[in-house]
This record gives C-alpha cells, sequence and structure tokens, in this order.
C-alpha cells in the first residue's frame, strides 16, 4: 500500500484479468468442432431453433443435421408448450411457459386438406400431438418441424362402439417410438386397442373386466338400460344418457405410470372418473368428489405421474376451482390445491367450462362460457396461480377452447 496526501490508498475492489494466458478466454463459437458446436447450441430454447438458419451458413448447417437432432434428445426435458384449440380449428397456436409468450405455427400441410381440415388434436406425448379427423382417422403431428403422418385406419368394427378415451405415450422422440391407446365400449363392457409406431399397426383389441375388489363405483346393471340417468354437464346443464363435451375434450383422458403399470383416466357420462389399468387389464370407477345433483365442471389432469382431478363449483354464491389427489389407502379425495377466492368469484354464476391439462407440477386450466374466456396457471407444490396475458395475433384477441401440453422438440419423429 502506498500514502497519498497523507492517506493510504487501498487496492482496487475491481480486479482485472492478468494479462498473460487470457487466450483462453478470447475464442469463438466458430473455432469450436461442429460436434461441440451442436451440443452447446441443442440447450438454446427451441423458439431460437427458428433462427438458426439465418445466423450464418454453418449454424444453418448444423440445424438441419441428423447428429444435431441426436444432440437435442439428450436434453433430459424442455419447458412444456400448450397446443391451443381454437374453434376455427385451422391453425397452430402455442403458449410458450419457459418465455411466457405466444407463437404461431406453421399449420401441417396434410390437415389442411379438404377430407382433413376439420381434424381436432385428441392426445399429446413427448414432442408430438395426435388430430382426429371426422372419418375417425389419426394423424400424428410435430407441432414444432411441422412433420405429419396419417396413421393405419383402424379396424372398422371399433367405430361401432362408443369411443371413452384417447391417450398417447411417447417412450424415444428420437426414434419415434409411441404407443396411442382408443378406451371404448359401454360399461361395464370396456375394450382398448393399441396403436404401436414400432411396428406401425395397430394391435389386437384387449377386453377389460371390472377389478374384483372394486367397491368405489356405482353398481351397473345391464337390465336397467331403459332407465335414463340424469346429471349436470361440464357446462353445468342438465342433460340425459351422454354428456357431451367440446369436440377437442369429449375424449379426454390422461395416462399414468406406476410401478411398471399403464393407466388410462377418463370421466365416464355421469362425470365420474374411470381408472384404466391397461397392464392388469382391468378397470374400476373412482368415488364423486361431488352429489351428481350439484352444479360443477371437472377435468382430469396428470402431473409427475399421478392422476389430480381439477373441479369448479359453486357455494354461498361464490365460485371455486380447486385440485384434489384421491388417497387410495383411505380411499378418499384430498385438496393439494385452491385458487384464491379474490380470483375464483369472478367465475360465478356464468356457467363456466374449465378443461385442464397437466405439466409436471404445473396446471393449464382453460376457462369458457358465453361471457368470458381466461386462461390461468397453477403451480401445485406452491399453489401459486396466475393469471395468462390474452392472445393477441393480427391485432384480434383469440379464444381457445382448451388445450394439450407437449415438448417442443425438433427431433421428435411422427
Amino acid at each position: 500500500m502506498e500514502k497519498a496526501n497523507g492517506c493510504i490508498s487501498r487496492p482496487s475492489r475491481k480486479r482485472k484479468l492478468p494479462q498473460e494466458g487470457n487466450d483462453v478466454l478470447n475464442f469463438t463459437l466458430d473455432e469450436l468442432s461442429d460436434d461441440l458446436l451442436e451440443r452447446v447450441l441443442s440447450w438454446l430454447p427451441t423458439s431460437t431453433f427458428f433462427r438458426l438458419n439465418s445466423v450464418c451458413k454453418r449454424w444453418k448447417s448444423v440445424a438441419a443435421s441428423e447428429s444435431f437432432k441426436l444432440a437435442c434428445s439428450r436434453i433430459p426435458s424442455r419447458e412444456p408448450w400448450f397446443f391451443m384449440v381454437d374453434p376455427n380449428l385451422n391453425q397452430s397456436v402455442v403458449f410458450d411457459s419457459a418465455e411466457r409468450s405466444w407463437k404461431k405455427l406453421s399449420h401441417p400441410p396434410l390437415l389442411s386438406q379438404n377430407c382433413n381440415c376439420n381434424s381436432i388434436p385428441v392426445a399429446a406425448a413427448g414432442g408430438l400431438v395426435c388430430f382426429r379427423n371426422m372419418s375417425g382417422d389419426y394423424f400424428v403431428c410435430n407441432p414444432v418441424t411441422g412433420l405429419c403422418r396419417e396413421l393405419p385406419p383402424v379396424n372398422p368394427d371399433s367405430h361401432d362402439r362408443s369411443l371413452h378415451a384417447i391417450a398417447m405415450n411417447a417412450y424415444s422422440n428420437y426414434h419415434g417410438s409411441y404407443k396411442l391407446f382408443l378406451v371404448s365400449g359401454d360399461l361395464p363392457k370396456l375394450s382398448y386397442k393399441v396403436y404401436n409406431s414400432s411396428a406401425d399397426c395397430w394391435e389386437e383389441e384387449t377386453m377389460l373386466r371390472r377389478k374384483t375388489d372394486d367397491c368405489m363405483g356405482f353398481e351397473f346393471d345391464s337390465n336397467d338400460d331403459d332407465d335414463a340417468v340424469y346429471f349436470l354437464s361440464k357446462a353445468g346443464n342438465v342433460v340425459a344418457t351422454n354428456m357431451q363435451r367440446s369436440p377437442s375434450k369429449q375424449f379426454s383422458s390422461v395416462i399414468t405410470h406406476k410401478d411398471g403399470e399403464e393407466i388410462v383416466y377418463f370421466l365416464s357420462s355421469s362425470g365420474t372418473v374411470v381408472a384404466c389399468n391397461l397392464t392388469q387389464k382391468h378397470f374400476s370407477e373412482y368415488p364423486r368428489l361431488l352429489p351428481v345433483f350439484l352444479e360443477y365442471s371437472i377435468d382430469v389432469v396428470e402431473c409427475k405421474g399421478e392422476m389430480l382431478v381439477v373441479m369448479l363449483s359453486e357455494f354461498f354464491e361464490s365460485a371455486s376451482i380447486r385440485v384434489w389427489r384421491f388417497d387410495e389407502k383411505t380411499k378418499t379425495w384430498n385438496q393439494i390445491a385452491g385458487m384464491p377466492p379474490s380470483m375464483s368469484h369472478e367465475f360465478y354464476g356464468k356457467k363456466v367450462d374449465i378443461n385442464c391439462l397437466g405439466a409436471g407440477n404445473q396446471i393449464f386450466i382453460c376457462l369458457s362460457s358465453a361471457e368470458l374466456c381466461s386462461y390461468v396457471r397453477c403451480d401445485i407444490v406452491t399453489n401459486e396461480w396466475v393469471e395468462v396475458p390474452k392472445c393477441c395475433l393480427n391485432g384480434e384477441a383469440m379464444e381457445f377452447m382448451s388445450a394439450f401440453s407437449f415438448e417442443p422438440r425438433i427431433e421428435a419423429s411422427v
């Protein structure tokens, strides 16, 4: 230390890097090998991949290479995008949960053809979304790349049975390994059919038996087919026999993996949750959360490998939205999250229908009625509820009925 004007000068707290040996820090991405460059770029958010082609010729070449897709497939997970369902069903709009912004994607040409223009999304898994047209044909699409293919036709006999659930599971994005599950029939006679992408064919239909120790659900009596069952629809209207949901959620279901078993959950026509264990080949029905005569809207979601139920109900001149988990030991429903009353009261008396989807610890909720259209994200761990900003494209506000969650992956093969 030196003295200056009688004062002791102290060393500067701002440290300078030594001049020698500093060359290692002065490098650019251009100096990386192709392999290292691909590994670095693969960690970028998916939304940036659209801009790689405009950076330079080398990056454009990297973005188109198979080795880059392989590097992307090694990224453990990506923040989900929510594929929105528009009443017009002729465009692809997503909400990017990482950037918290709306994006419009190119609609697959195959789905724009006249015979497929009314195709609706019915399931999603990994980086893929499955569509179904009015004829019952299925298409699997990567919304990010626009790649799309039609699946082999289902056995015509399957069209004669009531379709309850469509679920999808992806096992490998890069190798295009996935399965599509269809659950059909009339309770208590249910069956399921599986499309296996590895074999590119539909497997034989398999019957589901009622679980022998199932004492949770309603006992069906095949002799009472003429007796109508009356209940409230998801929109709060009194209907009979079959509940008619919005087209995009007509086959709403989720699939979970538990102890090596694949289980598909869906809502029955009377609003109860039905669990189909495809591994053990049996099904069971969960007890109701609320009596059938009460007004409510309900949906099932999957979060972190377990099935949850989201319910909007009205009590004491107010509305509430709550998330429930079923306890297998006590055979009861337990609340795990709830929207603050200051937010949920807005939906009271407006016949609001909820359509929900889960992604990790998040639940994305679409709320719609004749009077409003709103979207909310819920963190089931912190019980934080945040309203999603409105979507405006070309200066016009867009309204969506529902959504499907998928991981934006350019390497996902159809």
